[in-house]
C-alpha cells in the first residue's frame, strides 16, 4: 500500500536506486487506474525512471489523448503503455526517448503512428530490441523496410492488427537476433519467401502470419530452415493442398495453427517425428480420413482442435486419446464420426466439444472423473441414454450441451444442492425427455443468479481456456470455446462464447407439468425457451424478474390464464414467443410489449387487444366487425338487426303452430298446407281402388 509518511522505495511497484536513492522504476500495471495523465503530473518529474508500466489501466476521459510529456523521460529503458486507452497520434517526442529497449504501445484506441515520428525514433534509439505495437494504426510506416535495414539488434517485433504494407523478405526473417515475429491480422503483408537456404543462423522461434496474403497457395518450402521454430500460426492465409511433409523438420515446434485453410487429403504421420506439440490446430480445413491414431503417440498435447473438417467416413475416436494425459482441450466437433464414445478421457480435460458427429450408445461415466470440465458440448449427434445425473460432480462445468440426440425419461436429481454450481449454459433441446421440469436443477444453477458485471467481469470477456495457453514474450495464445445456441428465434454459432450468454434451452422434448416459479431467479438470463412441450397453467409472474432476458418462448405448450402484467418489467427483451397455447384476456401494454407482432400470440384463441385486431370488453375477447354502409347511414348496425329477426323469428313459429293445429283461417291453410292436403286424397284413393 501506498501511504503518506512512510518511505515511497518500499511501496509495491516502485523500485529504487540503492546509491541515489532516485525512484527508477515505476510498475503500475493492473492497478485500475482511471482518469487522465495531467501534463503537469508529478509523475513527469521522475526523470531518473529506467522502467515503467501503466499496461492494463484505462485512462478515459476528456484528455486521452497521448501525453507528449513521456518524451522527457529520457532515461527510459522500457516503456509499457499497453492497454491503456490512448489514441490519436503518437507524439514525435516519443523518439526522444534514445536509451529505449523495450516499447509496447499495443491495444490502445486508434493510436497512429506516423511515419516520420518512427524513423526517428529507430535512428536514435539505437539499442531497441523489442517493439510491440499490436492494433496501433501503422498503415503509413513503412516499418518492415525499415526493420530490415536496421542493425540486428532486434529480437521482438509484433505488429498485429497493424495495417502494415510491404513485402515480407527473406532478409527479415534471417536476422539473426530475432525471436518473434508477429504480423497477424495484416493483410495487405505480401509473403514471398523463394530462398531461406541462408538462414540456418535464424534465431526465430514465434511467427505469425495468420491472415497475411501469399503469393502462392502453398506453405513455402524453405520455411523448412527455420528449425529453431516453436511456434508456426499460418490461419486464414488461403493455403490448400497437403499439409507439406517438409514441416517433419520443425522439431521444436510446440504450437502449429493451419486452420482456416483449404487442406486436404489426410492428416499425414509426419506429425509423429513432432513429439514436442503441445497445441495442435488443423480446424476449418477440408481434412477427411479416419482419426489418426498416430495423434496419441503425442502424449505433450495439451490443446488439439480439428474442428469442421470431414474426419470420420467409417472411423471411430481411438481409445489411445486416454494417453493424452495433459490433454486439456479436444475438439472434434462438425465432422463424420460415428460409432460409441471412448470408454475413457483424459482426466485432465477442460473442453471436450463433439457436437455435429453421428455417435451413438451410451455416455461413459468415467466422464464424471474429468473434474475440471469447464465446456462439455455433446449435441446434435445419435446418443441415446438417460440423463447423466452423475455429472453433477463436475463442479466446475459451465457449458453443458446434450441437445439433439436420444435422451429420454425424466430427469432425476441425486443431490439437494450444488448441483451446476457455475453453469451458464444449458441445452437439452430436441430430445425425448419426459416428467416434470428439473426444478432441482434449475434451483442449483447459482451462476445464472449473478448478473454479468456485479462480480467485476467485463460484458466483452469471453470463456477461455488459460491452461493451455503460452507467452512468448508479449504474445498470448488463447484457446476460445465455441457454441451453437438457438437465440432470438434464430440458430446462431458463436465461435467465442461471451460470459453473458447465460441461456436455458429445453424445447422440443415432452416435459409437462407447470413451470416453476424458480426460473425467476436466475437473473442473469438472456435467453429462456420452453417451447414444443407439454406444459400447463399459468405463466409464473416470476418471470418479470429476469430483467436481463433477451429472448422467451413458451409456445407450442398448453400454457392457461393470462399473461402476467410483471412481464413489461422485461426491458431487454427483444423477442417473445407464446403462440399456440391456451392464454386469454388482454394483452400487457407498454415498454417492449408495445414492439411485439401478432406472431407472438398467435394460436391462443382467448387473447385480445393489440397487436391482436380482436378487442376486448372486460378482458373477454369480442370480435370486431367492419360497419355497413347502413349502419353508417341510418345510425344503426347488424346488432338490432339481428335481435329484431330472431324474435320475428320465434314469433313466426308460434303463430304458424296455432294456425295449423286449429285449421283456421282456412284460406291461410290452404295457401301454405295445399300439399299436404292433396297428398291424404291421393293416399284415400289408392285405398278405395285396393279393396
Amino acid at each position: 500500500m501506498w501511504k503518506h509518511g512512510t518511505d515511497c522505495c518500499s511501496w509495491i511497484g516502485v523500485t529504487c536506486d540503492y546509491v541515489s536513492g532516485h525512484v527508477i522504476g515505476l510498475d503500475l500495471s493492473c492497478s485500475g487506474l482511471v482518469g487522465n495523465i495531467h501534463p503537469n503530473s508529478t509523475l513527469f518529474q521522475l526523470t531518473h525512471l529506467h522502467t515503467l508500466s501503466f499496461a492494463y489501466n484505462y485512462f478515459l476521459g476528456n484528455n486521452d489523448q497521448f501525453p507528449s510529456q513521456f518524451g522527457g523521460l529520457i532515461n527510459l529503458t522500457h516503456l509499457n503503455l499497453s492497454y491503456c486507452g490512448f489514441k490519436g497520434d503518437i507524439p514525435s517526442q516519443i523518439s526522444h526517448l534514445s536509451k529505449l529497449q523495450s516499447l509496447d504501445l499495443s491495444f490502445n484506441d486508434d493510436l497512429k503512428l506516423k511515419e516520420t515520428t518512427l524513423k526517428s525514433l529507430l535512428q536514435n534509439a539505437t539499442t531497441l530490441h523489442e517493439i510491440v505495437l499490436g492494433y496501433a494504426d501503422m498503415s503509413s510506416s513503412p516499418l518492415l523496410s525499415l526493420i530490415s535495414n536496421m542493425s540486428s539488434l532486434v529480437t521482438t517485433l509484433s505488429l498485429g492488427e497493424t495495417g502494415s504494407k510491404g513485402h515480407l523478405t527473406s532478409h527479415l526473417l534471417c536476422l539473426p537476433n530475432l525471436h518473434e515475429l508477429n504480423l497477424k491480422g495484416n493483410e495487405n503483408i505480401q509473403v514471398s519467401v523463394p530462398n531461406l537456404n541462408n538462414c540456418s543462423a535464424s534465431s526465430l522461434t514465434f511467427l505469425d502470419l495468420s491472415l497475411c496474403q501469399f503469393s502462392g497457395s502453398q506453405i513455402p518450402s524453405s520455411f523448412s530452415n527455420l528449425t529453431h521454430l516453436t511456434s508456426l500460426t499460418l490461419s486464414s492465409s488461403n493455403l490448400n493442398g497437403s499439409i507439406p511433409s517438409f514441416l517433419s523438420n520443425l522439431q521444436h515446434l510446440t504450437h502449429l495453427d493451419l486452420s482456416f485453410n483449404t487442406f486436404s487429403g489426410s492428416i499425414p504421420s509426419l506429425l509423429s517425428n513432432l513429439q514436442h506439440l503441445t497445441h495442435l490446430d488443423l480446424s476449418y480445413n477440408k481434412i477427411s480420413g479416419q482419426f489418426p491414431n498416430l495423434l496419441g503417440q503425442l502424449t505433450k498435447l495439451q490443446t488439439l482442435s480439428l474442428r469442421s473438417n470431414g474426419l470420420g467416413g467409417k472411423g471411430t475416436i481411438p481409445h489411445c486419446l486416454a494417453n493424452l494425459s495433459n490433454l486439456n482441450v479436444l475438439d472434434l466437433q462438425r465432422n463424420k464420426l460415428h460409432g460409441t464414445l471412448p470408454s475413457i478421457f483424459p482426466r485432465n480435460l477442460i473442453t471436450l466439444n463433439l457436437n455435429g458427429n453421428q455417435l451413438e450408445g451410451h455416455l461413459p461415466k468415467s466422464l464424471s472423473n474429468c473434474t475440471s470440465l469447464v465446456d462439455l458440448n455433446l449435441g446434435d449427434n445419435q446418443i441415446e441414454d438417460t440423463f447423466p445425473h452423475w455429472l453433477q460432480s463436475l463442479q466446475d462445468l459451465e457449458v453443458l450441451v446434450l441437445g439433439s440426440n436420444k435422451f429420454y425419461g425424466a430427469i432425476v436429481s441425486l443431490k439437494t444442492n450444488d448441483m451446476f454450481p457455475n453453469l451458464i449454459i444449458f441445452d437439452i433441446s430436441s430430445n425425448n425427455f419426459s416428467g416434470q421440469l428439473p426444478k432441482a436443477y434449475i434451483k442449483g444453477f447459482q451462476a445464472m443468479k449473478i448478473v454479468v458485471g456485479e462480480v467485476g467481469k467485463s460484458s466483452f470477456d469471453y470463456i477461455r481456456r488459460y491452461e493451455p495457453f503460452y507467452l512468448f514474450g508479449n504474445i498470448l495464445l488463447e484457446y476460445d470455446d465455441s457454441v451453437t445456441e438457438t437465440m432470438k428465434g434464430l440458430r446462431s454459432n458463436f465461435e467465442k462464447i461471451p460470459n453473458f450468454l447465460v441461456s436455458i434451452d429445453l424445447s422440443s422434448n415432452r416435459f409437462e407439468g407447470e413451470i416453476p416459479d424458480d426460473f425467476g431467479e436466475l437473473s442473469a438470463l438472456i435467453s429462456l425457451n420452453l417451447s414444443h412441450n407439454r406444459l400447463i397453467g399459468p405463466i409464473p409472474h416470476s418471470l418479470g424478474n429476469l430483467t436481463s432476458l433477451e429472448s422467451l418462448d413458451l409456445s407450442s405448450n398448453m400454457l392457461a390464464g393470462k399473461i402476467p402484467s410483471e412481464l413489461t418489467n422485461l426491458n431487454s427483451l427483444e423477442v417473445l414467443n407464446l403462440s399456440s397455447n391456451r392464454l386469454e384476456g388482454s394483452i400487457p401494454r407498454g415498454k417492449q410489449f408495445d414492439t411485439f407482432s401478432n406472431d407472438s400470440y398467435e394460436g391462443n384463441m382467448g387473447l385480445c387487444g393489440f397487436p391482436l385486431t380482436i378487442q376486448c370488453n372486460n378482458n373477454v375477447p369480442q370480435q370486431e366487425y367492419p360497419s355497413s354502409e347502413a349502419e353508417d347511414k341510418f345510425g344503426f348496425g347488424w346488432k338490432p338487426v339481428a335481435i329484431g329477426y330472431a324474435c320475428g323469428t320465434v314469433l313466426g313459429i308460434g303463430l304458424g303452430f296455432c294456425v295449423f293445429s286449429i285449421g283456421k283461417p282456412q284460406w291461410l291453410v290452404i295457401i301454405f298446407g295445399g300439399t299436404r292436403r292433396i297428398k291424404r286424397r291421393s293416399h284415400g284413393n289408392r285405398h278405395a281402388r285396393t279393396t
